[in-house]
């Protein structure tokens, strides 16, 4: 049947019409009879969906086929990750709880901790007494019980010091403000208002306040304000202020029992942890690292392969898992610090000096840093030949392995709480250093060239510079002989082939001088020299890391290392991120 009569009139349908290709008489028809909507229109927007929509809704019969096949494909494989997203979601959940089993109990303890204080709701008694101010102690739970007990504690001060504190000025400014009649009492609220605001915000920018106490001082002003603003309007202020008063006292007071009492979490011990598992994290990465640079070249393509995967590389990665902890350790290293010093005593090792593992974690993370650079010695463009890093493999290999055990020895002397080993403190890293120089003298060519080649590099930088230059007077000889007009008329004419043409023109160019540079005979040892040296730097660095450690066991009071100990040095995996238990709180209130 005909299609043109069904066809609406351009002021009921401003859209193009949807014609089948199948159809080319009625198409044909259609055509002369549909109004031009970009010619009866001057808007912008309708000559733009007049183009796009002709371009995409006019199908053939072929095109509509393929579209209905990948639409089927996209639901069949949309409907496919919908049937596997519950089994997903459960296995991660379980993979959560799994990593570390004091989430599950956290997650029991809030729980707990929500119900307890909706009893002031829940029982009748106790709403009689509270009231409707109930909710800031609800509120005062969801904000204040953190994940470790000095968490917890920390917040929960602050926040009761800082609604006493407020309680009292604002009650204070109210007996002052009281014996001024209507006008001026507002005129000193609100100059107490502004002075009070201004000066606690100056407060928070002092570093001291900042790190301790910032949380205490925003409470300060909230409660400070609403109790001296509302004060002008509502006469029972001060009966409202005390209940509220009494309700965040019974939620601050739930949190710290089922922090400190009900399985505590404390700060410290996941400090202590954190600082024996990236000390770990770091020997396994060296050791990886340097047994995968002398490894075979098979195994070299396969991580190769691997690092091509953004997402693998960096989840599986031995290497980059092991640095990368110790890079983004210093805010929760310095968070941990002070939740430490905030817990009360709990054991005899919870006085430690936790401002020095702090010290310690700094001096990692600069150690890390050549581990960062020795693991991009892997993936360089320019890498030394397998015959020749084979010369040095035995030395390198060694000394990688006396700086791991090194690391590894540190890690059990904090994990043990006894200072190092006294052999730790032996002439194995140098006597490791000594066969490395022996071997790098051992091939002083590799390093330095001959005459011979050097002269003959230089006749091959030569030649390459007159190659290049000719070709440039070329260049710049025919784009002389065209005029102006034609220049213009080339710009606007000129294809896509003749672009992809010019790029086939710089491609030589860059292939000449890759070529060229590794023909030069020294670079060919320059990428290992890199190496050796980032592997030289990490034995001077890791200096700094073991004075910090027994700097550590000097103040904290270490038990004296005794031969007849039997102490048996094992590298675990760290399970779980201490970071990862840190769930960012966001004030309700």
């Amino acid at each position: 049947c005909d299609t043109a009569p069904f066809l609406p009139n351009s002021s009921h349908f401003p859209f193009p019409y949807i014609i089948p290709a199948s159809r080319t008489s009625s198409a044909t028809e259609t055509s002369r009879t549909a109004p031009n909507l970009a010619g009866d229109h001057s808007s912008p927007f309708l000559a733009t969906c007049l183009s796009v929509f002709s371009s995409v809704l006019i199908a053939s019969p072929e095109t509509e086929t393929i579209m209905m096949e990948t639409w089927r494909k996209k639901a069949g494989a949309a409907w496919e990750r919908t049937k596997r997203a519950p089994g997903l979601a459960c296995r991660k959940m379980w993979q959560v709880g799994k990593d570390d089993p004091r989430r599950a109990i956290h997650a029991v303890k809030v729980g707990l901790a929500l119900t307890l204080v909706s009893m002031l709701y829940l029982l009748e008694p106790l709403f009689e007494g509270i009231g409707q101010n109930a909710i800031w102690a609800v509120m005062t739970v969801v904000v204040v019980l953190e994940f470790t007990a000095g968490a917890t504690l920390c917040k929960g001060l602050n926040r009761g010091l800082g609604t006493i504190m407020a309680g009292s000025l604002a009650f204070l400014i109210e007996f002052v403000a009281e014996e001024t009649g209507q006008v001026g009492r507002a005129i000193f609220i609100g100059c107490a208002v502004f002075i009070i605001g201004a000066a606690a915000t100056y407060l928070r920018f002092l570093p001291y306040v900042k790190k301790n106490y910032d949380y205490g001082v925003v409470i300060f002003l909230l409660t400070f304000n609403l109790i001296t603003v509302s004060s002008f309007r509502v006469s029972n202020v001060m009966k409202i202020a005390h209940e509220r008063l009494i309700t965040i006292a019974i939620g601050c007071g739930i949190c710290l029992f089922m922090s400190l009492l009900v399985f505590p979490i404390w700060s410290g011990q996941d400090l202590h942890n954190s600082t024996v598992s990236k000390l770990q994290g770091l020997a396994k990465s060296i050791e990886v690292c340097v047994d995968d640079y002398f490894s075979d070249e098979a195994g070299t393509e396969v991580r190769e392969e691997e690092s091509d995967d953004e997402d693998k590389s960096c989840d599986e990665d031995p290497i980059y898992k092991g640095y990368k902890a110790v890079l983004d350790s210093k805010s929760i290293d310095e968070a941990l610090a002070m939740y430490a010093s905030w817990e009360p005593r709990h054991s005899r090792h919870c006085r430690y000096p936790w401002q020095q593992y702090v010290k310690v974690g700094a001096a990692l993370r600069r150690f890390s840093y050549t581990v960062v650079a020795l693991h991009g010695c892997l993936q360089t463009e320019i890498q030394t030949p397998k015959s020749c890093r084979a010369l040095f493999k035995g030395p390198c290999i060694r000394l990688a392995s006396e700086v791991s055990g090194v690391l590894i020895e540190l890690a059990t002397s904090i994990r043990n709480r006894r200072h190092c080993s006294p052999e730790l403190l032996a002439d194995h890293l140098h006597d490791a250093l000594q066969d490395l120089n022996k071997a790098v003298r051992s091939q002083p060519r590799l390093f330095l060239g001959s005459n011979c080649s050097q002269a003959s590099n230089m006749l091959a930088v030569a030649a390459a510079q007159a190659r290049q230059e000719k070709e440039r007077e070329a260049a710049t000889t025919s784009s002389a002989k065209t005029d102006t007009s034609t220049l213009r008329e080339w710009k606007k004419t000129r294809s896509k082939k003749e672009l992809s043409a010019e790029r086939k023109v710089l491609r030589p160019q860059l292939s000449k001088i890759a070529m060229l540079t590794c023909s030069l005979e020294f670079c060919e040892a320059l990428p290992f020299a890199a190496f050796a040296s980032l592997l030289v730097e990490t034995v001077a660095r890791l200096d700094s890391v073991m004075e910090e450690v027994e700097e550590l066991g000097r103040v904290a009071g270490f038990k004296e290392y005794k031969r007849d100990d039997v102490v048996t040095v094992k590298c675990e995996t760290p399970r779980v991120d201490v970071c990862l238990n840190n769930l960012p709180s966001h004030g309700l209130d």
